[in-house]
């Protein structure tokens, strides 16, 4: 019974979240904005940003749709991505019209380096841009 429960809870824990309605769009627009990441598409990375966005990277805010633009340039340059996201936690304001997505950060070889942490909000019919990013290091 013990190693029943602790093989249910292992696998739960490694399981993929299951998100419905509002909650897997938003999961869906997280997941395309990963995927510009691994696709090396720096033009498409920057759709996804509002003009008001705030990226908390490094010592300083980036504040601003071409701020942040140019700041993650950096990561689109080279032919690998340094790093992939993914969310694992989504959660949706009664109003539909903002949303926090939240998961693990990981390095190129598969080992998590960090969470990120993204606000969205609803712009246009279907069109989720991000508002707020930010992220900290998984402890070592």
């Amino acid at each position: 019974m013990a190693f029943t429960l602790a093989a249910l809870l292992a696998t739960g824990a490694q399981a993929a979240p299951a998100f419905t309605g509002i909650q897997e769009e938003v999961a869906n627009v997280e997941r395309a904005f990963a995927a510009t990441m691994k696709a090396r598409d720096h033009a498409a990375f920057v759709s996804f940003l509002s003009e008001e966005t705030i990226f908390e990277t490094g010592e300083r805010a980036q504040r601003g749709k071409k701020a942040v633009a140019d700041g993650w340039k950096k990561f689109f340059d080279k032919p690998d991505a340094p790093f992939s996201w993914e969310p694992d936690q989504v959660d949706v304001l009664p109003s539909g019209t903002l949303a926090r997505t939240s998961g693990p950060v990981y390095a190129p070889d598969g080992k998590l380096i960090a969470r990120f942490n993204s606000i969205w909000r609803l712009e246009a019919p279907k069109t989720w841009r991000i508002v707020f990013d930010g992220g900290s290091e998984v402890c070592r």
